[in-house]
């Protein structure tokens, strides 16, 4: 990890606190090539799009691969960039798409104690990423992004959750 990546993190918690009240959900991906170039971003779209799977990871995956007009990103050597740390539905996406390094900034109990957002059973998710060659690099600008997260709640974001 260098200066790059932590301005990359910075970059979107600062624009998603810009944003956090524009009827998005209070998550933000961005893909980066190995030379820092843009592929693509994303915010999380799930309400306003009424799609569960609408995250802002798949929602990013989805763009980078209609650019690169492939479904396997591995070739290009892509890093992910969210402003928080992937739920279980999206690290799945993030391995199956081929990106090779992941950069977060809340960690998922934050997530979870702030919003009420259940992220999912990930036990050692990130041990066994690393052992497929993944990189992952989490809590970048953690107080920041536990930040946007709590102003995303108290302006009255929805927190989408299924009932059980």
């Amino acid at each position: 990890m260098n200066e790059n990546d932590v301005l990359i993190i910075k970059t979107l918690l600062k624009e998603l606190d810009e944003t956090v009240d524009d009827g998005y959900g209070p998550f933000l991906a961005a893909i980066y090539d190995e030379n820092y170039n843009l592929i693509s971003k994303a915010k999380n779209s799930v309400v306003k799009s009424n799609l569960s799977l609408a995250h802002a990871e798949i929602n990013t995956i989805k763009l980078a691969e209609e650019k690169l007009n492939s479904y396997d990103l591995s070739k290009y050597n892509l890093s992910i960039y969210v402003t928080s740390e992937p739920c279980i539905m999206c690290l799945g996406a993030i391995m199956w798409a081929g990106i090779k390094k992941i950069f977060y900034s809340a960690p998922s109990d934050s997530v979870e104690k702030i919003t009420g957002f259940y992220e999912g059973y990930k036990p050692n998710w990130i041990v066994e990423f690393e052992k497929r060659g993944i990189k992952v690099f989490p809590d970048i600008e953690k107080d920041e992004g536990e930040k946007v997260l709590l102003k995303y709640v108290k302006s009255g974001g929805v927190i989408y959750k299924p009932e059980n």
